[in-house]
């Protein structure tokens, strides 16, 4: 039976194969400028007028424009577990400002014409961006419902800060990554993710029955949106009521190890096998070996399922310096403040990448020479660059060679990054050039 829409949707929103377009129900095409949520005034009142009401239950939430609103505000409309900064007081982040950066020019993919840094922004949906240079904030912008106090979701980029935790938890001994998944959580032993490895499933390379084509109303992702919806479930449901139980019904297809496929259930189980071996939520382990020790300036949080259980595949939310906070430990080989944060050798092995072979057979066109490794997208390029990304434009992209971060939030009405990165990645490699020239 097919799930009815507008009772699944909860996950939809975080995860990377969503098929949206930039015009609204109306035909209407949609711009940075009126799609800003400052126009129309969402969810402003005591209570709102009722069109003006965002709503998770009926699937407002994740409609555009109102999308724009939302992702900056999920732990209004949902459930959630908090990732706590714990109580020392927030790093600074010094300030080196550089003027006439809006105007940086590059080349589109697969374009003739220049595009500028400043037009990139708004053809984007950017709703914040920071970049830093040697350490140092020298652009920050803001726009949509995001400001420099409020957080943002980061989609898939989740992935990637659980992808870490999994390899600290393998540089700790805590996994064998040659292990099977069954050797941790023998509850998936039937599934096809038994006789998985720990690596195969850090790397995505798993065998799976799993579709994330969001046109048909039966494939997996709708179960998994489904399964992890915490609202009451329908009387005549009859399919899983968590992630974990859902996880136990996943069935193998082909073999595992061969090609990369990125499907959002492999983080899935990857978050339970850290909760496993470390006896604790992700969301208390990020806090624990990550967020408390780096001086975040706020608490980020995770959307949960209704029995609790973090959403490791996409659901963190948080403040935008804190973002780029964490991709400054991941550009300085895991230290930050003069504290070693993430043993280096974790680092240098996830900047290594991984198969580019396995990772051709994905077709992504916009990531020609890339690999994935441990939750990771890997460049390849002339700089060693290297990324977390997520749905709608979310970047944290890495530059070791120019010692620059750029983290940015975003809420593009098209949830693709194939429709984001030819105005995305050339801006980046620009930035970096452009940088690398500047003596500070």
């Amino acid at each position: 039976m097919a799930i009815k829409v507008t009772v699944f949707l909860f996950w939809a929103l975080f995860l990377v194969q969503i098929a949206s377009a930039g015009t609204g129900a109306d035909g209407k095409e949609w711009t940075a400028k009126n799609s800003d949520p400052a126009l129309f005034n969402w969810m402003v009142g005591s209570p709102p007028p009722e069109n003006r009401i965002i709503r998770f239950e009926d699937g407002t939430y994740f409609q555009y424009p109102q999308m724009r609103w939302s992702v900056c505000h999920f732990d209004q409309l949902m459930p959630t577990k908090r990732v706590s900064r714990g109580l020392s007081a927030p790093t600074q982040l010094q300030r080196a400002p550089l003027d006439g950066l809006n105007s940086l020019t590059f080349t589109p993919m697969g374009g003739d014409k220049p595009m500028t840094w400043g037009e990139a922004f708004e053809a984007n949906f950017t709703d914040g961006i920071v970049v830093l240079h040697r350490g140092r904030i020298v652009y920050e912008r803001y726009a949509g419902a995001l400001t420099p106090a409020g957080r943002h979701a980061a989609m898939s980029m989740t992935k990637s800060f659980v992808g870490l935790l999994g390899e600290m938890s393998i540089h700790e001994g805590k996994l064998d990554e040659k292990k099977l998944v069954r050797e941790y959580i023998p509850e998936l032993a039937a599934s096809a993710f038994g006789d998985a490895t720990v690596r195969q499933v850090l790397d995505m390379t798993t065998g799976l029955v799993f579709s994330e084509d969001y046109s048909d109303p039966n494939a997996g992702i709708w179960m998994h949106a489904a399964a992890g919806n915490p609202l009451p479930k329908p009387k005549d449901y009859q399919g899983p009521r968590t992630y974990y139980q859902f996880l136990k019904t996943v069935k193998k297809q082909g073999r595992h190890g061969v090609d990369f496929g990125y499907k959002t259930i492999n983080t899935d189980v990857l978050g339970w096998l850290i909760a496993r071996v470390t006896g604790k939520p992700i969301t208390e382990v990020l806090s624990q070996r990550i967020w408390s020790r780096l001086g975040m300036e706020q608490d980020a949080f995770i959307s949960v399922d209704s029995i609790g259980t973090p959403f490791a595949g996409g659901g963190l939310s948080a403040g935008l310096r804190d973002l780029a906070r964490f991709g400054q430990m991941m550009l300085e080989g895991g230290r930050y403040a003069g504290e070693q944060i993430v043993p280096a050798t974790v680092i240098d092995k996830i900047r290594e990448g991984g198969s580019k072979e396995a990772f051709k057979a994905a077709g992504y066109k916009t990531l020609l020479g890339w690999s994935y490794r441990s939750m990771w997208w890997i460049s390849h390029n002339d700089h060693g660059a290297f990324m977390a990304r997520g749905v709608h434009g979310q970047s944290l992209y890495i530059d070791p060679t120019a010692r620059m971060v750029i983290a940015r939030f975003a809420s593009h009405p098209t949830a693709k990054n194939a429709k984001i990165d030819p105005t995305t990645l050339p801006a980046y490699h620009a930035m970096a050039k452009h940088l690398m020239t500047i003596e500070q």
